[in-house]
């Protein structure tokens, strides 16, 4: 029951066919006349106001239901779409200023270079006889030589200047000679989630170069955990933009631009897992801006730096923070001093071995990724308070932040 099926054969026995050719006819000729009836008689039934609503069945149809005139008069028109979209505009605006980047190293007995991978590039600034390209540090690791390919597929070569492992940024410097385009870069702060975004890059290598992906911001703010070492454990969390446009391996480099036409972010992760799908990542503007200048002056990151080894409150066993730290039981988050270098910022605000900061330039220390997070923010030479904790007794000082440019505190 309630399954139809054309092919379903009733076990009924079947009825006799009658002559059923005379009833068709009459049926046909009485339809035909009830038609006619109804053609002919309706007009008159509305002149006599008879019907519940008006029928107009003159053609002149200058007046609709609610009272406003439309003008139906002159010859119908065929409509034309312009298909120049705000979409292929910006395509337009930006495509050239997005650039593939060819990762060339040594290999073999005679020291030959070859591909070693491919990724892309935004140009965001074009100033005498150089362009300046950023991309990402994975895209030009290791890299002996790099290459351009702009979007004509011309190669045109480029010199590292910079680049930046714990944020993946790097920059390049080539000839201006063959540049027309320079991308601009856009508020990343300002951006909302569900606000239309495009992704422009070479997905899967340059026979694909200059693809155009289109999709919404799916978050902001976005903590992705980074191993910058290899040895499992977290060295810190990059602030990203999450979208759902597509971002394949060859995209890393590319940008990411806002409906202004603008790059609010460079295009560096994809979540690579059998399970997820539609996650891509993307590093901020306004984090990557800072960065990109520091390599471009400096060739590398000026981070503000403490000189101590560090471990986690959390990874501590409980004995330790009993026996050794001798912390209050109140306190369950901080970083534990390690080891401190000679002649050091920390060496000379006082700090020693298993000493434990829980507050550093008035933010609370929960682990070493927020002490790293709240470090970066501070400036070279910038004096700063912090707390901590010596053999169970709460004491304060004052850090002048020196300068280094590895990882650490």
């Amino acid at each position: 029951m309630g399954y139809y099926d054309q092919d379903y054969e009733s076990n009924q026995p079947k009825k006799k066919k009658g002559n059923r050719i005379g009833w068709f006819a009459a049926g046909l000729v009485g339809a035909v006349l009830g038609g006619l009836l109804v053609i002919f008689a309706i007009p008159t039934l509305s002149n006599l106001d008879f019907l519940p609503y008006d029928m107009n069945l003159s053609g002149n149809d200058n007046e609709s239901s609610t009272g406003t005139t439309r003008d139906t008069s002159g010859p119908v028109k065929n409509v034309s779409v312009d298909v120049n979209t705000a979409i292929t505009d910006i395509v337009d605006q930006v495509s050239d200023a997005v650039v593939g980047v060819v990762n060339l190293q040594e290999a073999g007995f005679w020291n030959e270079t070859g591909e070693a991978g491919t990724g892309s590039g935004v140009i965001y600034k074009k100033e005498g006889k150089n362009a300046f390209v950023v991309t990402n540090h994975h895209v030009i690791a290791g890299a002996s030589e790099v290459e351009i390919s702009l979007s004509d597929g011309t190669r045109v070569p480029a010199e590292i200047l910079g680049s930046d492992e714990l944020t993946d940024l790097a920059v390049l410097r080539m000839s201006s000679e063959k540049i027309d385009k320079v991308a601009e870069f856009g508020d990343s702060d300002k951006v909302k989630p569900g606000e239309p975004v495009i992704a422009i890059g070479n997905p899967l290598g340059l026979q694909f170069s200059g693809s155009v992906t289109q999709g919404i911001i799916s978050g902001t703010e976005r903590a992705i955990p980074i191993d910058e070492n290899g040895d499992g454990q977290v060295d810190w969390n990059a602030e990203v933009l999450q979208t759902d446009a597509a971002i394949n391996p060859g995209n890393s480099g590319g940008a990411l631009i806002n409906m202004d036409g603008k790059v609010i972010g460079i295009n560096s992760m994809k979540i690579a897992q059998s399970a997820v799908e539609g996650i891509g990542l993307s590093i901020p503007s306004n984090h990557a801006i800072p960065i990109i200048d520091d390599l471009e002056k400096y060739s590398e990151v000026r981070r503000p730096y403490m000189g101590i080894g560090m471990r986690s409150l959390n990874e501590v066993s409980s004995y330790h923070v009993e026996q050794t730290l001798k912390l209050p039981k109140e306190i369950e988050a901080g970083i534990v001093v390690m080891s401190v270098d000679p002649i050091s910022p920390a060496h000379q605000a006082g700090l020693k071995e298993l000493d434990v900061i829980t507050e550093f330039a008035g933010e609370k220390i929960k682990d070493i990724i927020e002490l790293r997070k709240v470090l970066y923010k501070q400036n070279i030479g910038d004096t700063v308070d912090f707390s901590y904790y010596r053999n169970g007794e709460k004491q304060t000082g004052k850090m002048k932040l020196g300068e280094q440019d590895l990882i650490g505190g």
